[in-house]
């Protein structure tokens, strides 16, 4: 009987370690609920903007770095008319693409902020991750706005920056 309870527990620590690969915002549900069918014969105004972000960041030395958990945020800044987010796509330090959020467009309503969470533990995108986001907007509507907040807190001490998206296309 013993032996049966150390090899439950053995076996449950070993699968506690196992690394866990769910990723917080890569949540297909969540996306699909947001889709939004957009016709290419619109008249709306498209667009490509760019976000830097960070998985991780450099300490003391280019040897020693701290994980960060990156907020983004996906803004539309409009009172009256809904953005479309046709595709939020992650690269990491290398430009290599790493995923892509959401396979269908997502709308965003008026002065909604819709999130997307890279976790601590994802290390993919490294120092120099970035986003690259698709949108379509209404021609007389402001630009939509994408935001980073990066933080980390270990102990007593915190680290904690934004960045913010440029237009590129």
């Amino acid at each position: 009987m013993k032996k049966g309870i150390f090899i439950f527990c053995f076996v449950s620590v070993l699968l506690s370690c196992e690394e866990n690969k769910k990723i917080s915002s890569y949540d297909p549900v969540n996306w699909y609920e947001r889709s939004a069918a957009i016709s290419h014969f619109d008249s709306l105004e498209k667009g490509s903007s760019y976000l830097s972000v960070y998985s991780e960041i450099y300490s003391q030395t280019e040897h020693r770095t701290h994980n960060l958990t990156a907020t983004v945020s996906m803004r539309n800044i409009d009172t009256k008319d809904t953005l479309y987010v046709e595709k939020a796509e992650y690269f990491n330090t290398h430009g290599e693409p790493i995923r892509i959020y959401f396979e269908n467009p997502i709308y965003v309503a008026p002065l909604e902020t819709v999130e997307i969470v890279v976790d601590e533990t994802d290390m993919e995108g490294g120092t120099g991750a970035n986003f690259v986001f698709e949108w379509a907007k209404k021609s007389n509507a402001p630009d939509p706005l994408f935001e980073g907040v990066m933080i980390s807190t270990s102990g007593q001490q915190g680290l904690s920056f934004t960045s913010q998206g440029v237009r590129i296309k």
